[in-house]
């Protein structure tokens, strides 16, 4: 029998044991994943210092990645270029030799002694470096006290054959500052947040941004929408933008048959007081939230703006994060080989954001064929309509790389091509909404197709008639049957009619990347409207019979508030001109609204004579009654 000594003496050792076994499972458990630090409270020369706590390596070298492109850009970035005194080190603190392979690489010797790697970054948005800026929307910003935007990707790398090794983020903020972002924080405090990723591709796919919270949230079903903004001016605030965009939201959830297949989604809105780098504004879609960096505007016009992009962005959880190819499921961030199916990503994803909208009755069915045609006109003036739009995708990074543009025009215009021969080949029961929803079910979030099967599995889940769609007009050179398309729902296409319309002048426009105006580039062919009005050669457009002008505008007010007035009718356009002295002073220039006759491209109107059947397979197309035509 055990005296009562030994056995508490037995009892803590065993306690011991178990402790220490536990601490080394912990500290073994720390080893198998990258942990990371970024300090936004220490910044230097608009710089700050990543530390990365490295995960076990079982290797003499190894070599550390930045991105050189990142997914949803299609463009080369070079991340590497932003960083700078790269070191690591051993468990002692004693440097272990480093050599640069190339912009974007590092090689680490005696990696298996490896603990720790420290590098500063700079952001983009202000970067000494001036070779190739980056698009804001996938880019860094490093404002002390201000703003961080980070997508992950620029501050944060991995090692080769390493990707899907889990990842703890750790964030130290300046104290009242919040990060927006759509990870869910396994720990936070006043001065610190602890993200827990499984792996880079999903770290690479959620931004943050920090600063003092302007944010508002919306419960759409069970998914939880973060609006967030920063605005220096604090004029674009985020309750008014939640408030505009939460119908169209509510729209695409019903679109989607009433779940979203995401928990928690984040807008993240940066408003700069003036335009950056690139010259661009615009959004980077990711799959769980979207990055926007748009002009300070009239509120109105603002939450409109931001609307009519969200409509697109927002769209991305159902592809990619649903329904992917094997080259974007394990992307390949220095040499990635692009899928040939950005019809799918990017076109499919355009034309829902604009077919949701009149389904969902959020637009009138002439406010939809604007957009048709604004998708049509663009694409056949600016692209080339006979180029196999699975071999652009697959060569988009370099051969291709102008006909990018093409993927939200054509690619929308495949979208609805398909849609429409869905609906004819079911008698109006199945759309292309309902073949993107069997799809995200066969594949979903974790199973990649193959870029080669798609077509196939399409086709199986629909018709045969679909497959050969598809050779002829996606995988081959045929243009897209668009007049016999759309003559089956009763619409008529014509490629040129004649039309009035109101003059803007006829001037050639351009825009100033100092100011992020609107200007008058050219007069030679000034039409009698425009030599009514006076306009001359680097002339600033400001506004519009009152209303501000600005690049995210301007086709609204020609294309639709021009279009409206009545000949006759008194104009005002004030314009930014320089004096004798080279300033610039405000002129007002009046002047009538003056139509004029052309040869209109791209029209589309509702066929008067069209057939009951006709009507009948537009209404399903539109999710209209019968009888409402």
């Amino acid at each position: 029998m055990m005296s009562i000594k030994k056995q508490i003496l037995l009892t803590l050792s065993l306690v011991l044991s178990l402790n220490l076994t536990a601490l080394a499972a912990g500290q073994e458990t720390d080893r198998q994943r990258y942990n990371f630090t970024v300090d936004l409270t220490q910044v230097k020369d608009d710089k700050v210092q990543v530390t990365l706590m490295a995960p076990k390596i079982a290797r003499d070298e190894i070599i550390y990645n930045m991105p050189k492109i990142v997914p949803g850009t299609y463009s080369v970035s070079d991340f590497g270029r932003f960083v700078s005194d790269f070191n690591a080190y051993d468990e002692k603190g004693n440097k272990l030799e480093v050599s640069r392979l190339d912009t974007n690489r590092w090689k680490i010797n005696s990696a298996s002694r490896l603990s720790k790697i420290t590098y500063w970054v700079d952001d983009t948005f202000d970067a000494t470096t001036r070779e190739s800026p980056i698009f804001e929307p996938g880019g860094t910003n490093i404002e002390e006290g201000k703003n961080f935007l980070l997508n992950t990707f620029g501050f944060i790398g991995y090692f080769d054959d390493m990707k899907q090794v889990p990842y703890e983020l750790n964030i130290t903020k300046p104290e009242g500052f919040y990060g927006s972002t759509p990870l869910i924080a396994s720990s936070t405090t006043a001065t610190s947040d602890k993200y827990v990723v499984p792996n880079y591709v999903e770290l690479a796919d959620s931004p943050l941004m920090y600063n003092r919270p302007d944010t508002t949230v919306l419960n759409l079903g069970e998914t939880e929408v973060l609006v967030s903004v920063y605005s220096p001016t604090g004029n674009v605030t985020s309750k008014p933008i939640a408030a505009n965009v939460k119908d169209i939201l509510e729209a695409q959830r019903e679109y989607l048959g009433g779940t979203l297949p995401v928990e928690k989604y984040a807008f993240l809105i940066y408003v700069p007081e003036r335009v950056g780098k690139s010259g661009s504004y615009g959004a980077l879609e990711h799959s769980y939230s979207s990055v926007y960096y748009l002009p300070e505007m009239p509120e109105e016009q603002f939450s409109s703006t931001i609307r009519d992009v969200a409509a697109h962005e927002f769209f991305h959880i159902v592809t990619p994060l649903n329904i992917h190819s094997e080259e974007i499921g394990n992307f390949d961030f220095i040499n990635p080989k692009m899928s040939k199916h950005l019809w799918l990503y990017e076109g499919v994803t355009e034309y829902f954001a604009s077919h949701v909208q009149v389904y969902e009755n959020l637009y009138d069915l002439e406010t939809f064929l604007g957009k048709l045609r604004e998708y049509i006109a663009t694409s056949k003036t600016f692209y080339n309509d006979t180029l196999p739009f699975t071999v652009m995708s697959a060569e988009i990074l370099d051969k291709y790389e102008k006909e990018y543009g093409n993927v939200y025009q054509k690619g929308a215009l495949i979208g609805l091509a398909l849609d429409i021969k869905l609906r004819e080949l079911s008698k109006g029961e199945y759309g292309l909404r309902n073949l993107m929803l069997d799809l995200a079910k066969t594949y979903g979030k974790d199973n990649s197709f193959k870029d080669e099967e798609l077509f196939d599995k399409i086709t199986e889940l629909t018709y045969p008639e679909i497959r050969e769609f598809f050779a002829k007009h996606v995988e081959g050179s045929q243009p897209l049957p668009l007049e016999e398309t759309l003559q089956k729902v009763g619409i008529i296409y014509e490629p040129v009619a004649n039309q009035k319309i109101n003059s803007y002048g006829g001037f050639i426009p351009g825009f100033d990347t100092e100011t992020g105006k609107i200007t008058v580039s050219e007069t030679a062919d000034m039409d009698a409207f425009g030599r009514q009005m006076g306009f001359q050669e680097g002339d600033q457009l400001l506004a519009f019979n009152g209303e501000e002008i600005t690049p995210m505008n301007i086709r609204d007010l020609i294309a639709d508030t021009l279009q409206q007035m009545q000949p006759g009718e008194p104009i005002t356009i004030t314009v930014g001109r320089k004096n004798k002295r080279g300033k610039i002073k405000e002129k007002k220039l009046t002047g009538k609204v003056t139509p004029i006759e052309r040869q209109a491209v791209h029209v589309l109107t509702p066929d008067p004579n069209a057939t009951p059947e006709q009507l009948q397979l537009r209404a399903a197309w539109l999710n209209k009654k019968f009888n409402s035509y």
